[in-house]
């Protein structure tokens, strides 16, 4: 009989909890990757999934990208995830089900703190809350640390795609750099709004098509479907919706410079980053990219800073990949397996 053990994902897993409180009908998981920098900090997200192990191969991917992810921001946690599984799609989380997580949190006493992800938001986090003090995200006064995650992901995130565009082509803004975005929720939406006020042009997609037409009216960019988006003839193509979107099928088709995103696990195998190299397609490493988030929760949980420090942070986020990137020119590697490198020594195991 197979276990955790043998999904792909498994990586020397510190800890995978599987809870059920049948009152409420939660069934979530718990994965916590590493805990040598510190607690594992991840957020929890509420999503249908095919099947169980479907579920806990989301949540073992997730908290392995945590770990690197807070290691190469320079954060001292560890990495985890949290995953809550809807019964059906569209089904929305009760208040019991956020009650029963917060006590499963408090089981684990402080070893993983949680905070927003997918399906969340801050008044969910309020309510676990309730029931752990392991929990950040909560809403924050003005100038604090905290809160919800989304706007500092997107401000890390659009550093990230300035700094893509002056190493993959050469300009010193973003006025008229074609910018496909996929996916314009919190995040994907943000991004769009900021680089449409640097004046750059943008083709955006969302699988709510009603957002992103009301969100093409307002900034100015032209909408096309999601199943299209990624390979628009353009500068720069955006992932901000959900992962492994990056196969060797759509690798083949993209038809731009550069790929800097939110997405987590935007690479389908470890093999896609050699595929985006060899088509000499620059790549930012999502948890690279993405850190603005959780440098802010981390930091209103930790109590190590107010939004002054947090913003200080995300500004370093163009740095790192800089670093990533000469790494990768230099040694002739892959930028994913360059960043993926540094976070494992990071993090002991290297």
């Amino acid at each position: 009989m197979s276990t955790a053990w043998d999904l792909p994902d498994y990586d020397d897993h510190e800890g995978i909890h599987l809870f059920a409180e049948p009152k409420s009908g939660l069934r979530a998981v718990v994965a916590i990757h590493s805990t040598t920098l510190g607690p594992a900090f991840g957020g929890v997200r509420f999503w249908h999934y095919a099947d169980s192990a479907a579920a806990t191969t989301d949540a073992l991917r997730l908290s392995r990208g945590m770990s690197y992810k807070n290691a190469m921001a320079g954060l001292p946690i560890g990495g985890g995830k949290g995953v809550v599984l809807a019964s059906a799609p569209g089904i929305a989380i009760t208040e019991a089900q956020l009650e029963a997580f917060g006590d499963a949190v408090e089981s684990l006493g402080g070893r993983y703190i949680t905070a927003e992800d997918v399906g969340m938001s801050e008044d969910r986090m309020k309510v676990i809350a309730t029931r752990t003090r392991h929990v950040s995200g909560l809403p924050a006064a003005a100038g604090s640390a905290g809160g919800d995650p989304g706007p500092f992901t997107a401000l890390g995130v659009y550093l990230g795609i300035k700094a893509a565009a002056t190493r993959a082509l050469g300009v010193a803004d973003m006025a008229g750099v074609h910018v496909a975005v996929q996916g314009v929720g919190s995040v994907g939406g943000s991004v769009a709004r900021l680089l449409a006020a640097d004046g750059a042009r943008l083709t955006i997609a969302d699988v709510n098509v009603d957002r992103a037409r009301a969100l093409g009216a307002e900034i100015g960019a032209a909408v096309v479907a999601t199943e299209e988006v990624l390979a628009q003839s353009c500068d720069i193509v955006s992932p901000n919706a959900l992962g492994a979107v990056l196969t060797e099928a759509s690798i083949a088709a993209l038809d731009c410079k550069a790929v800097a995103g939110a997405a987590n696990n935007q690479l389908a195998t470890p093999q896609d980053g050699a595929r985006l190299q060899a088509r000499g397609i620059l790549y930012a490493p999502d948890y690279v990219i993405n850190a603005g988030g959780i440098i802010n929760v981390s930091l209103e949980y930790l109590g190590q800073g107010d939004r002054t420090e947090v913003e200080s942070r995300i500004a370093r986020i163009p740095d790192r990949l800089v670093e990533v990137w000469d790494e990768a020119d230099r040694i002739g590697q892959p930028a994913s397996d360059v960043a993926d490198s540094i976070a494992r020594r990071l993090i002991g195991r290297g």
